[in-house]
C-alpha cells in the first residue's frame, strides 16, 4: 500500500506543543518515517493536553500518529551525541526551543550540517530566530493577539476574543509542512545541501488575517470587531432556527444575495441601489439580518438549510463535534476515519489533511508510549551497545 509521496525520507520531531508536532504529523501522514524525540523525563506535554480516557491520552493518538518514539535528553553530553548519530541518518529536523538553545548543548544548526550536509532544520519559535522578540516565550494565543486576530474577532460592543483551541499554532503546523516540503525540493536541485527554515507562530497568522497592514498603510483605516457580521457583504451572520439550531450563512457573490433575500420573501430589496454591492448592502445589515433571520427562526434546521440548498444559495448548520461525525458528507469523503489501537480498541479521528491520486497518505499506526522505539532506534539501527543504552536509561538520559 502506498505510503504517500514522501516514502524514505526521515524525519527527527524534537517540538512540543503544537505546531511543529502538527507539521510532522502531516509529513508523516504523507509518507516520512518520523521519530518522535522526547524528554526521557517530562516527555512531551501534549500527551497531557485535551481530553482522555482511563488515563490514555486522545489527542496524543493523533497528534503523534505515524511516529515512531524515543526518549532522549539533548541537554545531556551522552545525549547529545547519540542526536547527532540520529541526526546523521535524517532528512528533516524539526525543533522548536528557544533561540540559542540547541547550540548550547551543542547540537545547533552549523554542528547538524557538519554530520550532515544535506539536513533542512525547521526552527518552529514564537516570533523567529532574530529580533528584539525573538528570545520571548512564544505561545499560539500571543501570536493571536498580536497578529490582529484578537482585536478582530468578537462583538463591536465586547472584548477582544481569542479562539477557543490552538489556532495559531495549527495555521503555522500547516504553513510548517508546505515550507519543509520547499525545502526538500531545493535540496533536490541545489546538489543535495540543506538548509535552515526560520517559522514563527506569528507570520502564517498575521497573513491569515487579511490585509490590514496594507489598508493602514494606505488609508490610514484601522479595522474593528463586527461581530459575526462583515463589512464586505450581507447578510452574513448567524441565525437560530426554531428547534434551537444555528445556521451561518453568507453573501459574498451578488447572485447569492439576491437568491436569498427573494427565498426569504422580501424581493423587493433586489432593485434598491444599495443592495447592488456588497460593502452598500453591509450599511444595511440590520434590516437583511430582520429579513434573514426572522424567515429562519420559523422553520427547523433542516428546513431551512433544504430551502436554501433548493435555491442556490450558500449555507451551513453550524456543528457540533458529534454533527461532525453524523454529517453524511463527511462520512462520505472519509474526512474522519476509525483506525486501531492498542490502548482504545478503535478511535475515529481526522483523515490525512488533503487527498493525491497517485501518492495518498494514510494512517498507519496511532500515537505510541513515551520510547516505546527506543531501543530498536538506539541499538538496532544505531549500532549502539546495550549495556550502553541501559546505563543512559539509568541516568535518564534515555528512556
Amino acid at each position: 500500500m502506498q505510503d504517500g509521496p514522501l516514502s524514505g525520507l526521515r524525519v527527527l520531531d524534537v517540538s512540543t506543543i503544537l505546531a511543529g508536532p502538527l507539521c510532522c504529523q502531516i509529513l508523516g501522514d504523507f509518507g516520512a518515517e518520523v521519530i518522535k524525540i522526547e524528554h526521557p523525563v517530562a516527555g512531551d506535554s501534549m500527551r497531557g493536553h485535551g481530553e482522555s480516557k482511563d488515563g490514555v491520552p486522545l489527542w496524543w493518538k493523533e497528534i503523534s500518529r505515524n511516529k515512531r518514539t524515543v526518549g532522549l535528553s539533548l541537554s545531556a553530553p551522552e545525549g547529545a551525541e547519540l542526536f547527532l548519530k540520529l541526526a546523521a541518518t535524517a532528512d528533516v529536523i524539526v525543533e522548536n526551543f528557544r533561540p540559542g538553545t540547541l547550540e548550547r548543548w551543542g547540537v545547533g544548526p552549523e554542528k547538524l550540517h557538519e554530520v550532515n550536509p544535506g539536513l533542512v532544520i525547521v526552527r518552529v519559535t514564537g516570533f523567529g530566530q532574530s529580533g528584539p522578540y525573538s528570545s520571548r516565550a512564544g505561545f499560539g494565543t500571543l501570536a493571536e493577539a498580536m497578529s490582529g486576530f484578537a482585536h478582530l474577532t468578537g462583538q463591536p460592543d465586547g472584548p477582544p476574543t481569542l479562539p477557543a483551541f490552538g489556532l495559531a499554532d495549527s495555521i503555522c503546523g500547516i504553513a510548517a509542512s508546505s515550507a519543509t516540503t520547499m525545502a526538500l525540493l531545493a535540496r533536490e536541485r541545489n546538489g543535495g545541501r540543506g538548509q535552515i527554515v526560520d517559522m514563527s507562530l506569528l507570520e502564517p497568522i498575521m497573513t491569515a488575517v487579511g490585509p490590514g497592514p496594507t489598508a493602514y498603510d494606505q488609508l490610514g483605516k484601522i479595522g474593528m470587531r463586527h461581530g459575526n457580521r462583515s463589512t464586505n457583504n450581507a447578510p452574513r451572520n448567524t441565525y437560530q432556527t426554531s428547534d434551537g439550531h444555528w445556521v451561518a450563512i453568507s453573501t459574498s457573490a451578488q447572485s447569492i444575495a439576491e437568491r436569498v433575500l427573494t427565498l426569504v420573501g422580501h424581493p423587493e430589496v433586489i432593485t434598491e441601489p444599495w443592495f447592488a454591492a456588497g460593502h452598500s448592502r453591509a450599511q444595511h445589515a440590520d434590516l437583511l439580518d430582520s429579513y434573514v433571520g426572522g424567515w429562519i427562526a420559523e422553520r427547523t434546521r433542516d428546513e431551512v438549510v433544504a430551502a436554501f440548498t433548493d435555491a442556490g444559495a450558500a449555507i451551513a448548520p453550524i456543528y457540533t463535534a458529534r454533527d461532525i461525525v453524523e454529517d453524511p458528507h463527511v462520512q462520505a469523503t472519509e474526512m474522519i476515519v476509525e483506525v486501531p489501537d492498542p490502548d482504545l480498541g478503535r478511535v475515529k479521528m481526522h483523515n490525512v489533511m488533503w487527498r493525491m491520486s497517485e501518492t495518498p497518505g494514510r494512517i498507519r499506526f496511532t500515537g505510541r508510549d513515551k520510547g516505546a522505539d527506543s531501543e530498536s532506534v538506539f541499538i538496532d539501527e544505531l549500532g549502539c551497545d546495550p549495556a550502553t543504552i541501559a546505563a543512559l536509561r539509568e541516568r535518564k538520559v534515555v528512556f
